[in-house]
C-alpha cells in the first residue's frame, strides 16, 4: 500500500495554469499533487556568446526553491554566495530536456530562459519543472510567432518528465516525498510526446534493480508521460 493510498499506476492530481506572471513572455503554474512549480520563460534577443554567428538559438533554465517549500526552512542559496551542486545539476537538466524538443535553427540567434521556482515541494521537482517549463516556453514561442519575429515553428515535440521508482518491493508512479525517501530505486523519465526518450536517470538508493524492474518503470513512465503532455494541452488550448 502506497502511503496516499495510490494505485501503484496512479499519478498525483494534476493542474496546469498558464498566463500567472503579468511581464514574463510564457508562464504557468504547474501543481502535480503537493508540488508547485512557478514556470516563466523570458526573450533575450541574442544568443550567447558561444553561439555568436552560428545562426542557432539556445534554451537555458534556472530553478531554485523558496525557503519554506519544505517542511523546514531551506536558507537561500543567494545569502551563501553561490549556488548548490543539487541546483545546479537541475537547472542543467532542464536546460538539456527542453533543448531537446527544440529546432535551434528555426529559434534564431536568441535565449530563451526557463525560471523553475518551487513554491512547495513534496517530491518530483525537477520533473514538475520540466513539465511546467515546457508549457511556459510554448506560450512564449507562440507569442514570436504571432508577433512575425520568427516564421516557422521551432518546437518540435512536446517534453516532459515523471518520476518511478521500487517502493516497498513495488514498481510505482509518480513518487511523492513519503515514497521519493524510501524508496530502494529511484528514477526521473524525460520523453517527448511521440515517446522518445530523452533522458533517463535512475540509482539504486537502497538495492540494486533488475532490466526486467527497469523495463516495468519505463513502462509506467510512459504512461505517465502521457498523462502529461494531455495535461500541458489543455492548458494551452
Amino acid at each position: 500500500m502506497r502511503p496516499s493510498g495510490r494505485d501503484l499506476s496512479e499519478m498525483r492530481p494534476i493542474s496546469i495554469e498558464t498566463g500567472i506572471m503579468k511581464h514574463a513572455e510564457g508562464s504557468c503554474l504547474i501543481r502535480i499533487g503537493e508540488t508547485h512549480v512557478l514556470c516563466s520563460a523570458s526573450l533575450e534577443d541574442k544568443a550567447p556568446p558561444f553561439l555568436k554567428n552560428t545562426g542557432l538559438g539556445w534554451i537555458t533554465a534556472e530553478y531554485g526553491m523558496l525557503p519554506r517549500a519544505t517542511n523546514t526552512r531551506n536558507r537561500r542559496e543567494a545569502a551563501s554566495g553561490k549556488q548548490s551542486g543539487r541546483t545546479q545539476e537541475i537547472q542543467r537538466l532542464i536546460g538539456r530536456a527542453l533543448r531537446a524538443g527544440i529546432d535551434r535553427v528555426a529559434l534564431g540567434e536568441r535565449q530563451i530562459v526557463i525560471d523553475c521556482d518551487v513554491i512547495q515541494a513534496d517530491g518530483g521537482t525537477r520533473c514538475a519543472a520540466i513539465t511546467g517549463g515546457w508549457v511556459a516556453l510554448r506560450v512564449a514561442v507562440n507569442k514570436l510567432l504571432k508577433a512575425g519575429v520568427i516564421v516557422s515553428d521551432p518546437i518540435i515535440d512536446h517534453v516532459a518528465a515523471v518520476s518511478c521508482g521500487i517502493y516497498a518491493g513495488q514498481a510505482v508512479l509518480d513518487l511523492d516525498y513519503a515514497e521519493d525517501s524510501a524508496a530502494g530505486t529511484d528514477g526521473n523519465f524525460i520523453l517527448t510526446g511521440r515517446g522518445r526518450m530523452v533522458e533517463v536517470q535512475m540509482s539504486a538508493e537502497g538495492a540494486t534493480f533488475s532490466r526486467l524492474e527497469m523495463g516495468h518503470l519505463l513502462d509506467l513512465a510512459e504512461a505517465g508521460v502521457g498523462r502529461l503532455v494531455a495535461a500541458q494541452k489543455a492548458a494551452l488550448a
